[in-house]
């Protein structure tokens, strides 16, 4: 094993679009949708179609950036190539965090589906310690299905995708075949009973289902005709939002309000559904064969996404080991398969801890899903590092309004944080400073320090926008009031800011990595 070999181009155009889908068709399309039908009750719906909107904006900056640097692990560097190293760090570190939290976050997941099955896993919906422990061997399991190979592991998740996909259109359809009750739309209290804030505060939670688009560019570097990414992800992005779209749909209308114990119209109880809301709707109906089906895709929804996402993030890892800040054995390939062995191993045990430590404890439980909003501080960098290439004059193939999709996507990015709230947020932004911190010693990381001021202060503002905003602590600002202001400022000064700090041409790699990317060509 050695770390100057090549990752192989394997992945076809019809696995890229499989391992996106499927890849996001997990956790979140099965758990935010009650949650996020709790806080925007039916225009939850409408939630889902916005929050696709605004995700397309920050996919359409991997489509540019990703032909121009089709690397793997790309969205964590191009932020290097615009910036330099110090900006990277933490924009790279922001998406690692993504990646070391989910896959326990979906094996857990997994647990609690077999606990359907198994007795003992769960207590008041909360892993036990043996629940722990089949969460550690399943992040283990994980690892197979991407160590032999990139071919292997594009071949297996079609295979398994698929059926995946046929399982939960079954069970939308089973839903809508059992109980469908099309007056949930709008006799209670309207549509939108909280109004346009409720949904807008629902987004955050779809943001966790969207956020899987960005596992293509991941994979750029290993993808047998580049050119046809930028089609996989759009068609990726719309492909996801019409599965999320019905699932929400057929979750509103298949509500039986006397089964579940609830009184008709009490939107905000269905956030407090203990466990998988679909397994206990399914459950309700007394219909043997759609439970079953229900708790099939319980299991391997999330499985699927576990290690597909465990894959992405030894691709992340990997790329930080090639931009030096992170350890330099990061960049070990495997001789047999060339795939990322050192990064795969490495995230696969911090995982294991994370998945065995956290789960028994319900504060640390909630840590792991809150932690995400620091993935959602990493889609920040790459719209201003689509601008700051196109001004380097690196861009060869340019979106159409592109000077429009970039300030576009800014601001969602931006809002999407904002949105999670104070608590989530400052648990993520605290991650984020200690990990930056330590891997910024450890690697002596000081480059740049002046290009990253914005992405700093960024942050820091974003927090205190969260803190005295109506999603924070003193609510000073009503929540149409702050939402207004975190536009305002994210577009009138930290974009143009983040624009200006760019470098004049791009970054010198050699002097920190002897890793030769992959000719893009």
């Amino acid at each position: 094993m050695q770390g100057d070999r090549s990752l192989k181009k394997e992945l076809s155009f019809f696995d890229l679009i499989i391992i996106g889908v499927v890849g996001a068709i997990g956790t979140g399309i099965l758990f935010s949708t009650a949650g996020m039908t709790g806080i925007a009750g039916p225009g939850s719906i409408l939630a889902w179609f916005i929050g696709g909107i605004f995700y397309l904006f920050i996919g359409l900056t991997y489509v540019e950036l990703s032909t121009l640097y089709p690397e793997a692990g790309g969205p964590s560097r191009y932020s290097l190539y615009t910036h330099g190293r110090m900006t990277n760090l933490i924009n790279a570190f922001a998406d690692l965090l993504w990646y070391i939290f989910i896959p326990p976050v979906e094996a857990l997941a997994v647990v609690e589906g077999i606990s359907f099955f198994v007795k003992g896993l769960l207590v008041k919906g909360l892993p036990t310690l043996g629940g722990a422990a089949l969460g550690v061997a399943l992040m283990l399991v994980f690892v197979p299905f991407n160590y032999f190979g990139v071919k292997a592991f594009g071949r297996s998740t079609v295979a398994i995708g698929l059926v995946k996909l046929v399982l939960y259109l079954a069970v939308a359809f089973g839903l809508i075949f059992v109980f469908f009750d099309s007056g949930n739309l709008t006799s209670y209290h309207g549509f939108i009973p909280f109004g346009m804030s409720g949904v807008f505060l629902a987004i955050p939670l779809a943001m966790f289902a969207f956020g899987g688009i960005r596992v293509l560019p991941d994979y750029a570097e290993e993808t047998k005709n580049r050119k046809k990414l930028p089609l996989a992800i759009i068609i990726v992005v719309i492909g996801q939002l019409l599965i999320y779209l019905l699932y929400d749909f057929v979750f509103v209308t298949g509500i039986d309000w006397s089964k579940l114990g609830i009184a008709a119209g009490s939107w905000a109880s269905l956030g407090q559904i203990s466990g998988n809301p679909f397994i206990v709707i399914a459950g309700s109906y007394n219909a043997g064969w759609l439970l079953f089906l229900t708790l099939i895709i319980g299991i391997i929804g999330p499985f699927v996404v576990g290690y597909i996402y465990l894959g992405g993030g030894s691709r992340v890892l990997f790329a930080m080991g090639r931009s030096g800040v992170a350890s330099r054995s990061m960049k070990g390939l495997s001789e047999t398969y060339s795939i990322p062995y050192a990064s795969l191993i490495a995230l696969a045990v911090v995982g294991a801890i994370v998945a065995f430590v956290a789960a028994p404890l319900p504060n640390i439980y909630g840590l792991i899903t809150d932690s995400v909003v620091a993935g959602y501080i990493g889609f920040s960098a790459n719209p201003v590092a689509m601008t700051v290439s196109r001004r380097q004059g690196m861009t060869k193939e340019r979106l159409p309004f592109g000077g429009i999709i970039s300030p576009i996507a800014f601001v969602a990015a931006s809002l999407i944080v904002y949105w999670s709230g104070w608590l989530y947020v400052s648990y993520s932004v605290l991650l984020l400073l200690i990990g930056v911190v330590v891997f910024a010693l450890a690697f002596r990381v000081k480059e740049n320090i002046l290009n990253s001021l914005w992405y700093i202060v960024y942050i820091a503002w974003l927090l205190a926008m969260t803190y005295i905003g109506s999603t924070g602590a003193l609510s000073i600002l009503n929540f149409y009031q702050s939402s207004l202001v975190v536009v305002i400022v994210s577009v009138a000064v930290f974009y143009p800011w983040g624009v200006m700090s760019g470098l004049s041409r791009k970054f010198d790699i050699p002097k920190y990595t002897t890793e030769a990317v992959a000719n893009p060509d």
